[in-house]
C-alpha cells in the first residue's frame, strides 16, 4: 500500500495551461503524487475552497546581485530579490551570471553559484551574458559550462562595454548549436541609440523623459530584423528578450511563418505603462527608465493582442532593481543626463498579481497566464518538473484568492529598491499560499522560507534549442 500523503490540498481550482477542474491535489515529500477527487487523508489538509490553485510562477529573465557595466550593484541581493519573488507567486528564476570584459566567464559563474547558494529561496538556473566571445570562451568555457548544466547564453546588441557585434553574434549562435544551448537576445541597434542620444543631449534634452526618443522604435526593429537573419543563416534558435513594439510583432510572425524558429517575450511595464510616466517633475521619471523604453498606447494594445494570440510566448518580470538614490539610479550624481541614470525596473513581485489580475479583468484567460507565467518558461528553458501541475512534477503551488485584492505601494515593497512602478493600483486577487517543491513558504503574506534553501537546476537548451526538433 502506498504511504499516506504529506499533504492534500482539497477542493481547489486548479489551473493548468490547458484546463480548469475542480479537484484535491495530494503532495508526497517534494512532488505531486496524486490528482483527483476523494483522496484518502493526508498527514496534513489544506481546505483550498474558493481559490485557484495555479503552478509556481517561473521568472526566466531577471537581474540579482549583478554588476552593471558601469560598475553599480543593483539593489537586490539573492535573499531580497527571492524574497519578493515569493511574495508574488513565483517560485523558480533565471537571473544572469555576467561576464565584464576582461573576465574569465568560468570564474564568473563559479562566483555566483557561491552568491546563490547562501541566499536563494527560489529555486533557480542562470543564463551566463557573454560579453567576450573569444576562442577560449567559444571551445573551451561555453562547452564546459553548459554540459554541467548552464543551457543559454544571453548577448547584447547595444550598449558600449557589453555589445557583441555581428561577427561574434554569429560566432556564438555557432557555438550555441554545437553544444545544444539557447541564445537570448537585448536586440537594439547600437549606432542608431547613440546617434539619437547625441542629438538629444545637443538640443539640452537630457531629462529622464528624453530617454525614449533615445531608443527609437526603430533601433529595436532594425536589431531584431537583423537577429533573425543571423538565426536564420546558422539555423539556431534565438529567444527575443522584452520586445516592445508593434512593429517588432509584425517581423516575429513573418519569420515564424517561413519556418524560422524564434522566441519572443515581454514583460509587465510594456503592458501596464507607457512613456507618459517619465513625464513627471525633476528626475522622477527616472524610476521608469528601462531599455527598451516604454512605448505607446498602440503598443500595448499589439501586445496584449499578441499574447491572446500566441506570438509572444512568455511575460517575464526584466527585474533590473537600481534605487533612486546615490546607490543606484543617480550613482553618477543626482542632476546628470538620462544617459547616465542606470535603467531598469523592479518586477518579480509585481509579474504574477498583474496577470493574474488581467485574467479576473478578462483580458487573459488564467490558462494563458500559467502557460505565460509558468508552464512556457520552464518549457522553453528546459525546467522540466517546473511550470505546470501534473503527477510527478516539483510540487510548486500558488493558492489565489479571487474574492481578495492586492494594493501594490511602495510599503509593501519587498525588493530592495524600495519602489513599485504601479503605485495605488488595486489589483483583483491576492495570495494565499505558496509551496516550494512541497513546503511551505507563504502562509497569508507571512514569509517561511529561509536563506539557502532554493536549488540549483541544471539543464540542457533543450528542444527549444534545436532547429528541428
Amino acid at each position: 500500500m502506498n504511504p499516506p500523503f504529506d499533504l492534500v490540498i482539497r477542493n481547489a481550482r486548479l489551473v493548468t495551461a490547458s484546463e480548469m477542474a475542480a479537484t484535491d491535489i495530494g503532495l508526497r515529500g517534494e512532488e505531486i503524487t496524486a490528482i483527483g477527487h476523494d483522496l484518502r487523508p493526508g498527514l496534513a489538509e489544506y481546505d483550498a475552497a474558493g481559490h485557484f490553485l495555479l503552478p509556481g510562477g517561473v521568472d526566466s529573465h531577471c537581474h540579482i546581485e549583478q554588476m552593471t557595466a558601469a560598475g553599480i550593484m543593483n539593489a537586490d541581493s539573492w535573499e531580497s530579490a527571492s524574497r519578493a519573488a515569493l511574495h508574488g507567486g513565483t517560485t523558480t528564476i533565471i537571473p544572469f551570471a555576467a561576464q565584464h570584459r576582461g573576465k574569465d566567464l568560468t570564474a564568473v559563474v563559479a562566483d555566483y553559484h557561491v552568491r546563490a547558494e547562501i541566499g536563494a529561496m527560489t529555486d533557480y538556473a542562470f543564463h551566463m551574458i557573454v560579453t567576450e566571445p573569444t576562442e577560449k570562451v567559444l571551445t573551451e568555457d561555453l562547452p564546459a559550462l553548459i554540459a554541467a548544466g548552464h543551457g543559454s547564453i544571453k548577448v547584447f546588441m547595444t550598449y558600449d562595454p557589453l555589445i557583441v557585434d555581428d561577427g561574434g553574434l554569429l560566432a556564438l549562435l555557432t557555438a550555441a548549436k554545437a553544444a545544444g544551448a539557447m541564445v537570448c537576445v537585448h536586440a537594439e541597434n547600437h549606432a542608431m541609440i547613440k546617434w539619437a542620444t547625441a542629438r538629444l543631449l545637443a538640443e539640452g534634452k537630457t531629462a529622464p523623459q528624453h530617454q525614449a526618443a533615445a531608443h527609437p522604435r526603430l533601433a529595436e526593429t532594425e536589431a531584431i530584423s537583423r537577429l533573425i537573419a543571423l538565426a536564420e543563416l546558422t539555423r539556431q534558435p534565438v529567444m527575443i528578450f522584452h520586445v516592445s513594439t508593434a512593429n517588432s510583432l509584425d517581423l516575429i510572425r513573418a519569420a515564424r511563418a517561413r519556418g524560422v524558429r524564434i522566441w519572443a517575450e515581454t514583460c509587465p511595464h510594456y503592458l501596464y505603462l507607457t512613456d507618459s510616466a517619465m513625464e513627471r517633475p525633476g528626475n522622477e521619471g527616472a524610476k521608469w527608465m528601462c531599455s527598451p523604453p516604454l512605448r505607446g498606447v498602440a503598443d500595448q494594445a499589439a501586445l496584449w493582442a499578441a499574447l491572446r494570440g500566441g506570438d509572444l510566448d512568455i511575460v517575464s518580470s526584466d527585474h533590473a532593481p537600481f534605487r533612486p538614490d546615490a546607490t543606484g539610479k543617480f550613482a553618477a550624481g543626482p542632476d546628470v543626463a538620462f544617459n547616465r541614470i542606470a535603467n531598469g525596473m523592479p518586477g518579480l513581485q509585481t509579474r504574477m498579481p498583474l496577470l493574474i489580475d488581467a485574467a479576473l479583468r478578462g483580458k487573459l484567460t488564467l490558462p494563458q497566464v500559467v502557460e505565460l507565467g509558468a508552464t512556457a518558461p520552464a518549457r522553453i528553458y528546459n525546467l522540466g518538473r517546473k511550470g505546470r501541475i501534473s503527477v510527478g512534477a516539483d510540487a510548486d503551488l500558488v493558492l489565489w484568492n479571487p474574492d481578495s485584492t492586492t494594493l501594490l505601494s511602495d510599503d509593501t515593497v519587498q525588493d530592495g529598491t524600495g519602489y513599485t512602478p504601479y503605485p495605488g493600483m488595486e489589483l483583483r486577487g491576492a495570495i494565499s499560499a505558496v509551496w516550494r517543491r512541497g513546503k511551505l513558504v507563504l502562509k497569508e503574506g507571512e514569509l517561511l522560507a529561509r536563506p539557502g534553501e532554493g536549488r540549483f537546476l541544471p539543464r540542457s537548451g533543450g528542444d527549444a534549442a534545436r532547429w528541428d526538433s
